[in-house]
């Protein structure tokens, strides 16, 4: 009912206008069906009269799409510029190398033109349109090498020693650049600075060999117990007044070994392998000692590790002389330091050595010897004497 209503209600002028609308778009539709079937005729008479242009008609299968698809890849190339050869990119790589920056795009462009066998433009180069020279590439000493090959990183053999050239240190103190670029810079920076290089020798040449009325003890230790905490003798040594070392062994430990405390120490397991019994060692080190003067830095240590014990009047501690501690104003002065303040002599550098100690303890002791023992006599003298007992 509701569509003959509708159908009912459209008057006649509705109908011929609604009419009058289809027929413009089937005129419309016919005439872009025509204007298209004229340019496809038009094409094919094209194509029959120059068959090249081909690739100007759109595909229908799929043998027109991939042989659309291949002219393209063609064009494509024609127009991109053509790639570099072996030749130009070897020249990008020396440029690198011999410049150490990367190369700014016209050096590029003119490597790549020069490559190709293209003119270069007048102005673009310094060498006036000669052809450049290659330049070998530097090596990592500044020298130049053959061929452009880079110097391995790894070489064989002891690394070679700085030069003076390379410490461009100022106002750094020497001993600051040894802890951290180590003694060869160091010993380099002095030389710059015009400071005297220290002694290293601690002995001296040619001397008596044998045992003398003064000796210097060291010992060297390892660590043991869970934590490495405890200490044990693994190293013993002795030199005489000239600084010759008449004693020098090590100690097979009879408990596990739990730190060997190599870089303090310098001890290895292959040491204490064939090391000597602790109570043989024990035995020489006290027949030694019997009778002479002993000399040490913190001797009373290397003593409590032995097992032994020295008379207090015949020990020279160069860790509790007060001239010592004064000169250098320290209440407890390590070694080391009083080596270099004292003597001009460094130790300890690298892995410490029980023997080296022993025989700058003793050169401490003998720059000193006559003020050492000068001492103790007035000492001895000013010592009032003990009340004897009152007779009847």
């Amino acid at each position: 009912m509701a569509k003959t209503k509708a159908k009912a209600s459209q008057t006649p002028s509705d109908k011929s206008v609604s009419k009058a609308e289809s027929h413009k778009r089937n005129l419309k539709k016919k005439k872009k069906i025509l204007f298209w079937k004229k340019k496809m005729k038009g094409a094919e008479k094209k194509t029959q009269k120059d068959p090249e242009k081909t690739a100007e008609l759109p595909p229908k299968t799929a043998e027109e799409v991939s042989a659309n698809w291949k002219a393209l890849q063609e064009l494509l190339k024609q127009k991109d510029p053509p790639a570099l050869d072996h030749s130009s990119k070897k020249k990008e790589e020396e440029a690198i190398r011999a410049k150490g920056v990367m190369p700014t795009p016209k050096e590029k462009e003119e490597a790549q033109k020069g490559a190709n066998g293209a003119s270069v433009k007048p102005g673009a180069a310094k060498s006036g349109g000669k052809k450049a020279k290659k330049r070998p590439a530097l090596g990592q000493e500044g020298g130049r090498r053959k061929g452009g090959r880079q110097a391995p990183e790894a070489h064989k053999g002891p690394e070679p020693e700085p030069r003076a050239a390379d410490i461009w240190f100022d106002d750094v103190d020497p001993d600051d650049i040894e802890a951290a670029l180590g003694p060869e810079v160091a010993r380099v920076a002095r030389k710059n600075l015009g400071i005297k290089e220290k002694e290293t020798r601690l002995e001296k040449e040619g001397a008596f060999e044998g045992l003398t009325k003064v000796v210097a003890l060291d010992c060297e230790m390892v660590g043991t117990g869970p934590d490495g905490e405890d200490s044990v003798a693994a190293r013993v040594s002795v030199v005489n007044r000239f600084g010759r070392c008449v004693y020098d062994k090590f100690i097979r430990p009879n408990e596990k070994v739990t730190d060997y405390r190599t870089k303090v120490s310098g001890i290895r397991p292959k040491h204490l392998k064939a090391g000597e019994d602790f109570k043989v060692v024990q035995a020489e080190v006290a027949s030694i000692l019997k009778g002479r003067i002993l000399v040490g830095h913190a001797v009373h240590n290397d003593l409590k590790i032995l097992f032994l014990d020295h008379p207090k009047k015949k020990t020279r501690d160069t860790q509790k002389y007060k001239p010592f501690r004064q000169q250098v104003k320290s209440g407890k002065p390590s070694l080391k330091l009083l080596c270099e303040k004292l003597l001009n002599v460094r130790i300890q550098t690298t892995e410490h050595s029980s023997v080296q100690d022993a025989q700058a303890a003793m050169r401490l002791y003998v720059t000193v010897k006559r003020e050492w023992e000068a001492s103790l006599q007035e000492k001895k003298q000013q010592k009032p004497a003990p009340p004897r007992g009152n007779k009847d």
